[in-house]
Order: structure tokens, then C-alpha cells, then sequence
């Protein structure tokens, strides 16, 4: 009876034991749904308001759920504007060996093997672009069908590949594929009847005339530029005094200003919003043949020598960016260790308050009056 009695106390407390740890994990899991849900209801209440990073976040999620056959690249990303509602989509496609290089297998009964009956090279360009086009309407179409908040009325493609250029043996991310449509307009098309290549004819869309051998295009928005916030761009040379004072300007004045320099320099140019992307205050991309490339541009307003920290800041964001060139404007100057870095850096480039006035005259015909003179430096 007493071993009996024992064996029991351990069964019970074996069993309260095993009954708590069955409720606290229970308890855990509720409160681990519980957070789940509040998440997501918070990312719909931030996307039903066109948050930015809730619709992209949104988008993202799409195409990440979307399963395509072995062989099909998933690396993609997105980029929305909430004033407008463009989604700015960029996706790898799949690369050319996608299509079989044989038709059909055969047995040889002479021989007791299997041999493949290859496919006729026109046969293959034909296919494969063809999987470059239903790729991109199928993307379109899963984003707009997603989105039953229509928070995206209208959306741009990119379509690339990754490949190595067999010439220079470098990596190289041709456009094969770019297109842009609204919501309307998509909406019309009948997918399971069209001929996919004949479809992105009709819509706003440029097809590499022979994806096969990476023919690239241009495409018609440089995603390039949609990786920072973009903002409305300002005027404001129309509005200032025959010899404005840049000291005198809001910041958001000679930011856009400072646009609109670059903008008749040469360079195609929008400004940013000035909390995002770590200070840039514009992005600017030089479309020459030669000199093409990104160029982030940071604007300061200020009487005050620009720091050192400043200089090597916009050098972090350089490289981080992957841009090719860095450019710092303000209306004082900059100090030599500034300059010596920026020198040895050889992507960045500084821009003081006689540098603007000599491009202001140059470029704009614009006399301006940037700010204090900086103090004379000492001999070296």
C-alpha cells in the first residue's frame, strides 16, 4: 500500500507538472498569435492609409508566395509612391537554358538507350521569350489582384536577368523587359486568350527585339531612382530676386534649387524627402552613354565650415548606395581634411559657395549671393 501510495503522489505531480507545462505553452502560443494578428492588423490599417512601407512590405509578400518551376530566379523588389500609387516593380526572369535544349526523348532499340531529339534553336527564342512575357503579365496581374484596396493604380516593370557577360566574363543585369500600365487599363485584358508577346506590345512596354542573346533596353523607369523616397519637385528659380541670397532660402528652397542646378547642368533629377535615406537630399542619373550613373547629392545650407564627419558620412552612403559619384553643395566651404579625404576618395566631390556661384551664372544665368566668406587659411 505504501509503495502503492507513493506511485501515485509521483503520477499526480508528474501529471500537474505535465498539465502546467501544457498551459504555459498553450498561453505562449495564444500570446504569440494574438501578437501575429495585431501585426497584420496594424500593416492593413498602414496599408488601407497607403503607408509606404506597409504597401511595399504588401507587395513583397506577393511575390514571395508566388511559385514558378525550378529554374525561375525569386529575387525582386519594390518601391511605392503613395501621392501617385505607382508600384515601382523590379524581378529577375529566368535565364535562356529555362527552355530545354531538347524536344522529346527516343529510344534507340539498336543501340538500348535514350537519346533526346533536340529542339530547333527558333523554336527555343520563341519559347523563351515567351516565358519572359507571361512572366511579367502573370507579376502584374498577382500585385493588381492582390491589392483589393487598390492602394496601386498603376504599375511599372522591370524585368532583368543575372548573368555573365561572355565577352568581358563580368556579371551583368541586362533589361530584357520593361512595361508600364494602370489599373483600368490591365484590367480589360483577357489573360487566358492573349499571346503574351503581342500583349506587352500593346501596352506601354519595351521587349529586347532577341531576348535570347540579352539584347538589352532601356527601361522606362530607372529603378535606380525609386530606391529613395521621391517627392514633388518645386520651382523656385521663378520666384527669387534678381540676386537671391541662398542664406536666406528655406531649407526645402535651396534644396530644390540646388535640383533644378543639376537638373540644367545636365543630369535627371528629383529631391527626396529630407527625413529618409540617410540625409540625401537629391538623386541625380547621369543618362551620357560614357558617364552614365547614380549620383546622390547632399545640400547644406549653412554659415558654418562643413564638417569632416559630414564628408565621410556621404562616402558611407556612396557605397552603400552603389552610386557613382557623391556630391556635397553648401553655401560656406570645407575644411582641408575634408578636401583631402574627398580627394582620395575619388567618387566624391565638394562643392562650396564659389563653386555655386560660378555654376548658378553658368548654368542658370543666375547671379546669387551664397554666404559668409570662409576665413584665410593659413600657409601649409
Amino acid at each position: 500500500m505504501r509503495n502503492h501510495a507513493r506511485d501515485e503522489k509521483k503520477r499526480v505531480e508528474k501529471l500537474e507538472k505535465a498539465r502546467a507545462q501544457h498551459e504555459e505553452r498553450n498561453a505562449e502560443e495564444a500570446a504569440r498569435v494574438e501578437a501575429w494578428n495585431a501585426d497584420l492588423e496594424q500593416r492593413l490599417s498602414a496599408y488601407r492609409d497607403r503607408d509606404v512601407e506597409a504597401v511595399e512590405w504588401f507587395a513583397d509578400q506577393v511575390l514571395a508566395a508566388s511559385t514558378y518551376p525550378y529554374g525561375f530566379p525569386k529575387a525582386h523588389q519594390v518601391s511605392y509612391q503613395a501621392d501617385t500609387g505607382d508600384l515601382l516593380v523590379e524581378i529577375d526572369l529566368p535565364l535562356e537554358d529555362v527552355v530545354p535544349a531538347a524536344r522529346a526523348y527516343r529510344y534507340v532499340k539498336t543501340r538500348d538507350e535514350i537519346t533526346p531529339v533536340p529542339r530547333p534553336e527558333k523554336e527555343r527564342k520563341e519559347l523563351y521569350a515567351s516565358v519572359l512575357a507571361q512572366t511579367a503579365l502573370r507579376t502584374v496581374h498577382e500585385l493588381f489582384a492582390a491589392d483589393t484596396e487598390m492602394v496601386v493604380r498603376s504599375i511599372a516593370l522591370n524585368g532583368h536577368v543575372a548573368t555573365i557577360d561572355r565577352a568581358t566574363g563580368r556579371d551583368v543585369h541586362p533589361c530584357l523587359i520593361t512595361l508600364q500600365t494602370d489599373r483600368n487599363e490591365f484590367s480589360q485584358l483577357v489573360l487566358t486568350q492573349v499571346d503574351p508577346r503581342a500583349c506587352l506590345k500593346r501596352l506601354r512596354s519595351l521587349i529586347s527585339p532577341n531576348p535570347y542573346e540579352l539584347e538589352p533596353v532601356r527601361p522606362l523607369v530607372t529603378f535606380d531612382l525609386s530606391k529613395f523616397r521621391l517627392m514633388d519637385s518645386l520651382d523656385v528659380v521663378a520666384g527669387l530676386d534678381s540676386r537671391p541670397v541662398l542664406m536666406e532660402l528655406t531649407p526645402t528652397e535651396f534644396e530644390h534649387l540646388i535640383r533644378q542646378l543639376f537638373e540644367s547642368i545636365g543630369l535627371d533629377s528629383v529631391n527626396t524627402q529630407p527625413s529618409k535615406d540617410e540625409g540625401v537630399d537629391a538623386v541625380a542619373m547621369n543618362t551620357d552613354p560614357v558617364m552614365k550613373g547614380l549620383c546622390v547629392i547632399q545640400a547644406k545650407r549653412t554659415k558654418n565650415v562643413v564638417p569632416f564627419e559630414t564628408v565621410s558620412a556621404l562616402a558611407g552612403v556612396v557605397e552603400h548606395k552603389r552610386a557613382a559619384k557623391g556630391i556635397l553643395v553648401t553655401t560656406s566651404w570645407f575644411g582641408r581634411a575634408s578636401e583631402a579625404f574627398a580627394n582620395e576618395h575619388g567618387r566624391l566631390e565638394l562643392l562650396d559657395g564659389a563653386n555655386l556661384v560660378h555654376l548658378f551664372k553658368e548654368h542658370m544665368n543666375l547671379d546669387v549671393i551664397p554666404g559668409p566668406v570662409p576665413p584665410k587659411r593659413r600657409p601649409q
